[in-house]
């Protein structure tokens, strides 16, 4: 399914065409060169300004770019296998469900048959008109979507007045050099250092912004070499073109401060992390000094206009659906009229920088997962989303003539912020947005989308982070819960990376995202080249390490998902030696995949060492270290003799949703695996109770192998359900649900239950129950991966939510207590009878109900 978000074109009013009568060439001379340059659309002016200015990058950078036509036909290489693998995906989901709908079919008309023979020819007949019937149903499922589809995108036409003024005017000339300017080719090796730092800004010295729009986009110009280079993977070289005017101008100490955002986002380091809030703080204070310096000149309409907007959105914003209020648009009449005047372009454009500083520094603190971390978030969305909300009413209110007003690469840095401020909130879960509290409105994912791609299309400076944005989206957060979300998401991401592809043919962030969505249509081979290719293109630059260790990780857990243990353990203990995120995570990592090698001695050695390495400082980092820090404990209270009955590495799949991207062989291999450590459950137990039936009162206690066995058959189901065996998982959930008061060390195990509860009832079509269970997931609270577990179930109710699946209704406590004294009074009746039995809170998986449904 395509991503439902509109297509651009419909939003923004297409440009009138100019009259061939009227279409004159132009003469433009710059540097004594004679350009001859004719009427067009101004879709073909960027794409010959952009292939001007990229060739002359060649030209310029040949010495950093050996082999260009190779990495271009790499990475085209795997985009274009990526697209037949989903497909192939796609045909074989299609023939699974159709096979386990005829072995059901074949397991309800032969059950109790002695004598099959006999009706051969009746069964083969209703076979048929059993098949008539699925395939009549999913004509109409498929009718269903089509229509949902259908209204979405009229829903998002609706749209079009708010996200775009009433016509877009006429777009300035493009006027550029076309000379390279020498400070591309200079030495780049007085600008080596891999810290990204600005010095001590003195405010007293920024001056105020006095360009025109046109005069500012040819200044930005360097700006918009330097994020080509900078998504090329000639990082020094986009370090060097951002420091030149880094201290006194916003836009390029953004461009710093966003290199510092990505190594941050990349690593999760602390202290990465500091550099580049400190970086985008420095950011914020120019922009703010910038606007300081033209509003004490200039205390005319213009800067009370922009205050009045200010106050506006105060006002109006929560009742706004989440745009901002948007004025009547002036007219070229009411301008001479009336003498209407708007915020200068250069105090716009110092907005937007400070706006999308307080953005990634409310991404940066979001990614911290901890309560303080999110209060700055809500803090720093705020403050974004106010300087979002002053620029566009401006935009808004210059109406057609906005391009006299205001440059392109403002434009859509409004884009930008807002769409992206709606796509991260839209991801966020009540425990988490209660404690963000950022607006009063619910934020709107196809809104962010339109956003997005609007500022995609434009090619301009935001271009490349909105392509990051959105394929962060569809990879990363669709990966918390594939089974609803890949299939609806997969494509929409291969055509982000085709077209970013177009521009950034060999960029190592973009051939990243190309392994994450390799793995979304599991292909884990192609996504591991990726990786591989990212690994190599990004040496000897500024971000080689960082690229290095990310993409190792994914490597590695490629590798666990493969049963690859000997490499994964390989990767794994590299990048412990590295000291890379967490040194007690990763050894952690060595000794679960030694042990699935049957290397138990050098697991127990490396499991010996986790204790003396756990103490990150990093928030997200110490959650999972206290979860591999309790697995360990136990291990050695047991003296490492209960290591049969854990399975850690599967554990940690069935945790980050490994399962989902196996091939079938594999996970009956795990199923198998799972099965044998189960049998040792069981072994113990009987031991344990052969004891206690020949002694009295003995020494040893009772088993007690709640966790284990729970954590086991969470693992089982988890594989049943990516394997899409719904029934087989039922009996084991409910073994889970029916003994949570015992499950005391793995509080997790418990929540991520119903998670799977939830995603057994959606297999089995009965979405209704899927919503209850995942509900009732929300209710726990204080366990591991917690936040993890809520962002996947606030994923899984909204797509939910999209398809008209209603909250389930809590019953009153009337209704509640007049419901336990009917069951008592059946139980009474019925002789307490175990198979008449219905469970209160309505948390039970019973196979008659979900067949019948």
């Amino acid at each position: 399914m395509s991503d439902p978000s509109p297509n651009t074109e419909e939003i923004v009013p297409k440009v009138d065409q100019v009259n061939d009568e009227s279409s004159k060439e132009e003469e433009v001379t710059v540097d004594n060169l004679n350009i001859s340059e004719t009427a067009a659309a101004p879709q073909q002016v960027a794409a010959e300004v952009v292939k001007s200015d990229e060739d002359e990058d060649e030209r310029s950078d040949a010495t950093s770019d050996d082999e260009p036509e190779k990495n271009t036909q790499e990475l085209e290489n795997v985009i274009n296998e990526l697209q037949t693998s989903f497909k192939e995906q796609q045909q074989n989901q299609k023939e699974s469900v159709k096979s386990n709908n005829n072995n059901n079919e074949e397991e309800q008309l032969h059950s109790g048959d002695d004598d099959s023979r006999v009706h051969s020819d009746d069964d083969d007949n209703e076979s048929k008109q059993n098949d008539n019937d699925t395939s009549t149903t999913v004509s109409v499922e498929e009718d269903k979507l089509d229509e949902q589809v259908k209204e979405n995108i009229q829903t998002f036409d609706e749209l079009v007045e708010d996200i775009s003024p009433p016509t877009p005017g006429v777009p300035p000339t493009r006027q550029f050099e076309t000379g390279r300017p020498s400070e591309d080719v200079g030495d780049v090796e007085s600008y080596s250092a891999n810290l990204i730092a600005l010095n001590k800004i003195d405010t007293k010295e920024i001056k105020a912004n006095h360009l025109s729009p046109r005069q500012q986009e040819k200044a930005d110009e360097p700006v918009l070499r330097a994020i080509r280079h900078l998504f090329n993977n000639r990082f020094m070289k986009a370090k060097k073109l951002f420091e030149k005017q880094a201290e006194s101008d916003p836009l390029h100490a953004l461009g710093l401060g966003s290199m510092a955002f990505l190594k941050a986002v990349m690593t999760t380091d602390e202290a990465m992390t500091k550099n580049a809030v400190d970086v985008l703080t420095t950011t914020y204070t120019i922009a703010n000094a910038q606007i300081d310096a033209a509003t004490k000149k200039s205390v005319g309409d213009s800067v009370l206009q922009y205050m009045t907007s200010y106050y506006k959105y105060i006002k109006f914003a929560r009742s706004s659906g989440g745009l901002p209020a948007s004025p009547k648009p002036a007219t070229m009449k009411s301008i001479h009229k009336d003498g209407i005047t708007f915020a200068p372009n250069g105090v716009l454009r110092a907005h937007v920088a400070k706006a999308e500083s307080c953005l990634q520094i409310a991404i940066l603190q979001l990614l911290q997962e901890n309560v303080m971390g999110y209060i700055k978030c809500g803090m720093n969305l705020r403050r974004a989303y106010a300087s979002y909300s002053l620029v566009w009413q401006e935009y808004k209110r210059m109406g057609q003539l906005h391009n006299d007003f205001i440059d392109r690469d403002t434009i859509s840095g409004i884009q930008f912020g807002i769409g992206a401020v709606h796509l991260v909130l839209s991801t966020l879960p009540q425990k988490i947005l209660r404690i963000v509290s950022a607006f009063g409105w619910k934020a709107d994912k196809h809104l962010g989308f339109a956003l997005l791609k609007l500022c995609l299309e434009e090619r301009r400076i935001r271009s490349p982070m909105a392509s990051l944005m959105l394929l962060a989206y569809y990879t990363t957060l669709t990966s918390l819960c594939p089974q609803i979300l890949a299939n609806e998401y997969t494509q929409p991401a291969i055509e982000t990376l085709l077209d970013a592809q177009r521009t950034y043919p060999n960029s190592a962030f973009f051939l990243y995202f190309a392994g994450r969505t390799s793995r979304l249509a599991r292909n884990l081979t192609l996504s591991t080249q990726s990786f591989t290719y990212a690994i190599e293109i990004s040496k000897n630059e500024w971000a080689e390490v960082e690229v290095l260790h990310a993409c190792s990780y994914e490597i590695g857990f490629n590798h666990m998902m493969q049963h690859n243990w000997d490499e994964a353990s390989k990767v794994f203990d590299t990048l412990f030696k590295d000291r890379y995120w967490s040194p007690a995570i990763f050894r952690y990592l060595t000794g679960a995949c030694l042990d699935m090698m049957g290397h138990r001695t050098e697991a127990i050695l490396a499991y010996a060492e986790v204790p003396q390495l756990v103490g990150s400082k990093t928030h997200s980092t110490s959650l999972v270290e206290k979860y591999v820090l309790r697995k360990v404990t136990g291990f050695q209270e047991s003296g490492y003799q209960d290591m049969s009955m854990s399975l850690c590495a599967l554990e940690y799949l069935c945790l980050f949703t490994g399962f989902d991207f196996m091939d079938a062989e594999l996970l009956d291999h795990s199923l198998a695996t799972v099965d044998r450590a189960l049998v040792e459950v069981r072994d113990a137990e009987k031991t344990e109770f052969g004891i206690r039936t020949r002694e009295l009162l003995p020494d040893t206690p009772a088993p007690q192998y709640y966790d284990q066995r729970g954590a086991l058959l969470l693992i089982k189901s988890s594989l049943f359900n990516a394997m899409g065996r719904y029934n087989e998982s039922i009996i084991h959930l409910n073994w889970i649900i029916d003994h949570k008061e015992h499950i005391q060390l793995d509080k997790w195990i418990v929540p991520f239950a119903f998670w799977e509860a939830g995603v057994t009832s959606w297999g089995m079509d009965n979405k209704e129950r899927s919503r209850s269970f995942w509900e009732t997931a929300l209710t726990f609270s204080k366990y591991d991966f917690e936040y993890r577990l809520a962002l996947r179930v606030n994923l899984a109710i909204t797509k939910a939510e999209e398809l008209g699946i209603p909250k389930p209704v809590k019953p009153s406590e009337a209704n509640r207590y007049n419901a336990i004294k009917k069951e008592q009074q059946q139980k009474e009746q019925e002789g307490d009878s175990i198979q008449n039995r219905q469970s209160s809170d309505q948390v039970r998986l019973s196979i008659s109900e979900e067949v019948a449904a």
